[in-house]
């Protein structure tokens, strides 16, 4: 049997060497689809996943399908109904179909419990004349159209309010009410705060980056550390600093009354420009790191090479050193935005009600509502934003042009 040619030999080499480098990223990869891929997966799935109403209501749910959206349901939908909700009370499960209803229609919840408790042992009569009875909601569309929004097994309600539209009882998709349409509005403040904040930082870096590595680097070393301080000491307390510094009878204000440059306290803290100073400083190192190491990389000959050409020192420095370090820009700016689009701690504490951020919405709904479907598909909105950030700094500057020292 004649050996194997050079090309099988190599093709080979090349497997296992594949095969080897698989094996050493398998458990980080297991790591991560465990504890962070997974469960963040669980959560999105919530966001159009709706089986909870059909868990504890399994007839009408069935029933309804078949509604045309128009006129009322039949008679055996309202006698599916009446068993559910009997059935789901004695079983200790009503409370999480009402739940769910009452998200979509305010005052669900109280109408099935207030259903459940009024209903007879036995039917005597039809069993929609029993329920129109009980509460004339039950004679409207739209207390249907609920249900059979929420028959599952996946529903739009909450992505579609994710962006200020829901879904009539015929299907039809139409915008919120005026009170409730605020996500748009909220997403656009959360992108116009992030896109502030990143402006600021890459005006402060830029020149700090720029002075730390045109210095010896001993010096630059010594400097650096500073820039590196706020990642020693927690968000929370750093932030907490900014309230005490701008708060009614903060530092700043008493400084300046005893200094007598003002007669009355400012009002500096629950503003946007509390927001943008507390978050600008967090962010600020994520914007002068990789500014600084590409920096470091740029030769100092090209920009006496310029100046020898006769070029003006400000002319050199925009056309020949500028351009050098844009994928710094590019990495810090979207280090710095991205991680601006997900804050919540800092808004929330030195910010006013017209300052909160999506995240803001994302951890209520988790949090005190228990709205799992609301701040999943809240969630869902950030990381679409922060992929279309990823793809648009992909396209303008390209991941492979990021050079790190």
């Amino acid at each position: 049997m004649p050996p194997p040619s050079l090309a099988a030999q190599l093709a080979r080499a090349e497997r296992a060497k594949k095969l080897n480098a698989a094996l050493l990223t398998a458990p980080l990869f297991l790591f991560l689809l465990l504890t962070f891929l997974g469960p963040i997966g669980a959560l999105l799935t919530k966001s159009f996943v709706d089986t909870d109403l059909a868990e504890a209501l399994p007839r009408v749910t069935q029933q309804i399908k078949r509604w045309d959206g128009r006129a009322l349901p039949d008679e055996a939908t309202f006698a599916a109904l009446i068993e559910d909700v009997r059935a789901a009370r004695a079983a200790g499960t009503l409370a999480p179909a009402a739940t769910r209803l009452n998200y979509d229609v305010s005052g669900f919840r109280s109408l099935m419990f207030s259903t459940g408790r009024q209903l007879p042992e036995s039917l005597d009569a039809p069993a929609r004349d029993t329920l129109l009875a009980i509460d004339a909601k039950w004679g409207e569309t739209r207390t249907w159209g609920a249900i059979a929004r929420a028959a599952g097994p996946t529903t739009s309600l909450f992505l579609l309010a994710a962006v200020d539209l829901k879904r009539t009882a015929e299907g039809s998709i139409v915008g919120a009410p005026r009170e409730e349409a605020i996500f748009v509005r909220v997403l656009g403040r959360t992108f116009a705060i992030s896109t502030a904040v990143t402006v600021l930082c890459l005006l402060l870096g830029y020149p700090l980056a720029y002075v730390l590595a045109t210095l010896p680097a001993r010096t630059a070393n010594a400097l650096l550390v500073l820039v590196l301080l706020p990642f020693w000491t927690s968000l929370l307390v750093r932030t907490s600093a900014w309230i005490v510094l701008l708060q009614h009878e903060g530092v700043i204000n008493s400084a300046l009354l005893q200094g007598g440059l003002i007669d009355i306290p400012l009002e500096m803290l629950y503003r946007r420009a509390a927001v943008y100073t507390a978050m600008t400083h967090v962010l600020l190192p994520f914007m002068v790191l990789p500014l600084y190491a590409v920096m470091r990389t740029i030769p100092p000959v090209h920009m006496r090479a310029a100046l020898s050409l006769g070029a003006r020192p400000l002319a050199a420095f925009w056309r020949v050193y500028a351009p050098q370090t844009l994928p710094g820009v590019g990495a810090g700016v979207l280090m710095v935005f991205i991680q601006a689009l997900g804050y919540y701690i800092t808004p929330a504490l030195v910010g006013g009600p017209d300052d909160q951020m999506l995240s803001y919405f994302v951890a209520f709904y988790a949090s005190k509502t228990i709205n799992w479907g609301m701040a999943a598909s809240l969630s869902l909105s950030l990381l679409a934003a922060t992929i279309a950030m990823y793809f648009v700094y992909d396209r303008l500057v390209g991941i492979d042009k990021i050079r790190m020292g």
